[in-house]
């Protein structure tokens, strides 16, 4: 799909409030509500926008440490680790990457002991680098502006 400067008006907009009302994201790019909901429908259809996302403050819910976490694999078999991860809440994200360990993986735990729990477990599987954040600086926000 070919996206003109319209549609990343509309993705722009959709990522700082994905719930606004299509009448008032209208309002601000000089269109209808239903011209912006009959291209934020072809959005959706086309795989541009995959899903709609609600950013909660971790803090409040006592989610207090983030880490990040290199996992360097005992095996070359990775489907019970993958599998692992896949049943670990505290795990937010995981990537299989080239270069330094096999895996990086970004948790959130309430806790320390939370944490060596998780990392008593991932020794079953390989040893790991850890290293903990001190300060988010930037929010994810795919859309680059145009």
């Amino acid at each position: 799909m070919e996206l003109d400067n319209i549609d990343f008006q509309i993705l722009r907009i959709l990522s700082e409030n994905s719930r606004i009302q299509w009448k008032d994201l209208g309002e601000q790019i000089h269109m209808t509500g239903q011209a912006v909901g009959n291209r934020i429908k072809k959005l959706e259809d086309s795989g541009v926008i995959k899903a709609y996302s609600l950013i909660i403050d971790e803090m409040k819910l006592g989610l207090s440490y983030t880490a990040f976490i290199i996992i360097y694999m005992k095996t070359a078999n990775h489907d019970s680790f993958r599998s692992f991860i896949n049943h670990q809440n505290e795990v937010v994200e995981a990537h299989r990457v080239s270069g330094e360990g096999c895996y990086h993986l970004k948790i959130k735990v309430n806790s320390q002991e939370q944490l060596n729990l998780l990392l008593n477990k991932i020794l079953e599987y390989g040893n790991y680098t850890l290293y903990l954040s001190i300060q988010e600086v930037k929010q994810q926000n795919p859309l680059i502006a145009t």
